[in-house]
């Protein structure tokens, strides 16, 4: 194997499964996906008749950037893949043997209720129904495999786990990974204090849903013609975080969020040709970098610095649970920290009053946007007052000091 896909204990742990259900939860880099994948590889290459496997998660974006990625990186890395056997169009692959391994998506009715296959993977199976796991698991010959991060119960715990007699589980962390860099081993252990967190990506173990900051965001296929623009939001980030932007728009009486972008290693100026091909909105920024921000509104965008201060943070969290919010469905990545944003605990596993400051770039960004809107809290803090009119006066000067082609476009 190369380098990038050594044999690990996870690889081992998966192969040595035998029944028909699967089933594998595991903590933050723990090498679910990724060793199922080289397992899957290798049972297709591999087989004397040949077979039909398929890859299934939540959405063509979450597939397209998720499994499908890693795949095919397996594959090139490997150099297994020959470009003629890939059929881009329908997202299938097949080997020399004639074995082949397709992609889709869980929300398209078609192939759920489609042809039978041999073998079944779900990846991040508790994003997707019951109803749907059934469908798929009715028309699969060999076996299934679910992969999950604990974050909460969902039907595998309640209605297959237990309830039936030809299921394997199974429990894989970071420690199964012998390939992990050393740096993300150390950045883990040091989240070791925060009971709640560790319970789930540590030791990927069942969390409690009552952590979770935000509940009931509903994800839809896209925006629709009649949504406002809002806001864009600007989280940055370099080398170690990726910079994460994002819009928001209002409809209906709700808030719908869209991913931009979520890239590590981009410069000042090409986070500012990003937002210079949005539609033209107000875009509000981390406040830590000023000069940043600076540089950014150099290139005539409309750009402010989020207002931070003494319990801005929960301020803002709790401006944020008071929508209803939506998200695209090919904003892969805010869906991921929406869904993993907890609460920090203490070492008895009291949740507490603060935030976890992991993995929530676009969390931050969102809570930056939405704060920003006037017409969506009327209740202000002494402090979030004395900010608003911070907020006024920076707008004033910046009109005056780019004049009109430049002035500052405020969306209320």
């Amino acid at each position: 194997m190369a380098n990038n896909y050594i044999p690990t204990t996870a690889t081992k742990k998966i192969k040595g499964l035998t029944a028909r259900i699967r089933g594998i939860a595991g903590g933050t880099s723990a090498s679910k996906t990724i060793s199922v994948l080289l397992y899957l590889i290798d049972l297709a290459q591999t087989d004397k008749i040949p077979t039909l496997t398929s890859v299934v998660s939540e959405s063509f974006p979450h597939l397209q950037r998720g499994a499908m990625r890693d795949w095919l990186d397996i594959m090139k890395v490997q150099e297994y893949f020959d470009d003629n056997r890939w059929n881009q169009t329908m997202h299938i692959y097949t080997f020399e043997n004639g074995s082949s391994i397709e992609f889709f998506s869980a929300d398209q009715p078609t192939k759920v209720r489609g042809p039978r296959r041999d073998r079944l993977f779900i990846n991040e199976a508790n994003n997707i129904p019951y109803e749907t796991f059934d469908q798929l698991e009715i028309r699969t010959n060999e076996f299934v495999i679910l992969d999950w991060n604990p974050t909460s119960e969902f039907y595998f715990y309640t209605e297959i786990l237990h309830k039936r007699t030809d299921v394997q589980f199974l429990i894989l962390t970071f420690l199964d990974n012998e390939a992990l860099d050393p740096r993300v081993v150390e950045s883990i252990l040091q989240h070791k204090d925060n009971k709640g967190w560790w319970q789930v990506y540590g030791l990927g173990l069942l969390g409690e849903v009552e952590q979770k900051i935000y509940k009931d965001w509903q994800i839809i296929d896209e925006i629709p013609h009649e949504a406002r623009l809002e806001r864009h939001w600007l989280d940055f980030g370099y080398s170690n975080d990726p910079a994460a932007i994002g819009s928001v728009y209002s409809f209906n009486g709700g808030l719908i969020l869209d991913e931009i972008l979520y890239q590590k290693g981009l410069q000042n100026k090409g986070l500012a040709d990003r937002i210079l091909n949005l539609e033209k909105a107000l875009t509000v920024a981390d406040s830590q970098e000023p000069k940043s921000i600076d540089e950014i509104a150099s290139y005539g965008i409309a750009i402010i610095p989020a207002i931070k201060g003494k319990d801005s943070i929960n301020f803002g969290i709790k401006v944020v649970q008071d929508q209803r919010i939506s998200v695209t469905k090919r904003s892969i990545n805010i869906i991921k920290e929406y869904r993993n944003y907890m609460w920090t605990t203490d070492r008895n596993g009291k949740i507490l009053d603060v935030a976890q400051d992991y993995d929530n770039h676009h969390m931050d960004g969102i809570r930056y946007a939405i704060t920003s809107i006037p017409k969506l809290h009327v209740t202000l803090t002494p402090r979030q007052q004395e900010d608003r009119i911070f907020l006024e006066a920076m707008k004033r000067k910046n009109q005056g000091r780019r004049g009109k082609e430049r002035k500052l476009l405020f969306v209320n």
